[in-house]
Parts: C-alpha cells; structure tokens; sequence
C-alpha cells in the first residue's frame, strides 16, 4: 500500500480543516529546525518528492509514514497545527478535539486520529481514537518503545503484531509491547472505531 495517496486521484476527496494545515506544519517544523527537504526525507526514510507534495498538501501521508515524520521532527501532531501542549485544561469537549486523516481507502481517508488529549513536559501517556474505513491500514508494521492498549468500540480489525494476524471486534480490547512489529487493516465492509493509548507518546 503506498505510503502516500494522491489527492487528485479522487476529485470528491476533500479534507478537513485540521488536516488541511498538517503540510504547513511540517514545513514550518522543518525550517524552524533548519532542516532541509532531503534532510528530513532522509530522515523519515521517504523520497524528497512525496515530502514536498505533503507539505503542499497535494497528498496525505500514511499513518506510518506520519510517524516517522514527526518522529525526525522530534514533534508531536498536535504541535504541528499550533496547539498548545499545555496540560491545564482537564476536559476536552467532544467536537472541539483536532481530528488528522492519514493515508486513504477508495474515496474516504484510510485513517482518522481524533487526538483525545495534549503533550505536555511530565506526561506519559497519549491516547487517539482510530478510525480505520473499510480498506484503511496502518499501511505497514511499525515499532517504537513503550507498551500500547486498545479497546475496540465499533466494527472490527485485523490486527498483526509479531507475525501473529488476528481479528479484534466490537469490545475486544489488547495490549503489546510496543516493541514487537505491528499493524492494522480494515477487511470489513464498515468502518471500525478504536480506542488506542500509548506510553510513552509516540504522535
């Protein structure tokens, strides 16, 4: 699956707001950093081309390559659309939480992270509900440090981690070393919703 899709490839495809700024993000992250274009691609393991085009925001990034992105970046998502990473505010009200679409399936975004909470100096955990459309994936198996949960709210997922594929479902719930090699898709004909938390912060 490729690690970046092509937004005009899909003339109905359109993104919202806060995906719209992810690319300006990226490039402002990049300058402030004195990073050069092929300096971060090489960095995030992608061609400087399909870095260029996200940050024109001529295609969206797969969740894995985001990651590895903002790990280059030493940079959380929600830095990039400039939000605050304070931790005083306890309470984040539904519907006013930065939502990000990553990769694509057909017409719709492979994945949308709804980012439950900031980061902040101190805090050891991040959470985000996925949700992954039919065909949606993690577009490859990723692994970093740290240990992650999730509990599964709607539909289902086909979840490898180590080599070991299997299929998670409405209240399910796992949890794995984030060392192991993992990944995700979506085989069903609905979208699943899952709750995922991770410590340390790896977005």
């Amino acid at each position: 699956m490729s690690e970046a899709q092509n937004l005009s490839d899909s003339p109905d495809f359109s993104l919202p707001h806060t995906s719209q700024q992810l690319g300006m993000g990226l490039r402002h992250a990049r300058r402030m950093r004195g990073m050069r274009l092929k300096d971060l691609a090489a960095a995030a393991g992608c061609s400087e081309s399909m870095l260029s085009k996200i940050e024109t925001g001529s295609v969206i990034p797969s969740l894995n390559l985001l990651r590895r992105i903002v790990g280059a970046l030493d940079v959380s998502i929600l830095g990039l659309f400039g939000a605050s990473d304070a931790t005083e505010r306890m309470v984040h009200r539904a519907g006013s939480r930065p939502k990000v679409n990553v990769g694509r399936a057909g017409a719709l975004p492979g994945v949308m992270l709804e980012l439950l909470m900031p980061r902040g100096e101190g805090v050891m955990l991040e959470a985000n509900i996925h949700t992954v459309n039919p065909g949606g994936s993690s577009a490859g198996p990723t692994s970093h440090v740290g240990e992650e949960f999730g509990y599964v709210l709607e539909g289902a997922l086909e979840l490898t981690v180590d080599g070991e594929t299997m299929t998670i479902g409405r209240g399910d719930s796992f949890y794995f070393r984030s060392e192991r090699p993992h990944s995700y898709r979506n085989l069903g004909e609905v979208p699943a919703r899952v709750l995922w938390v991770n410590t340390p912060p790896t977005y």
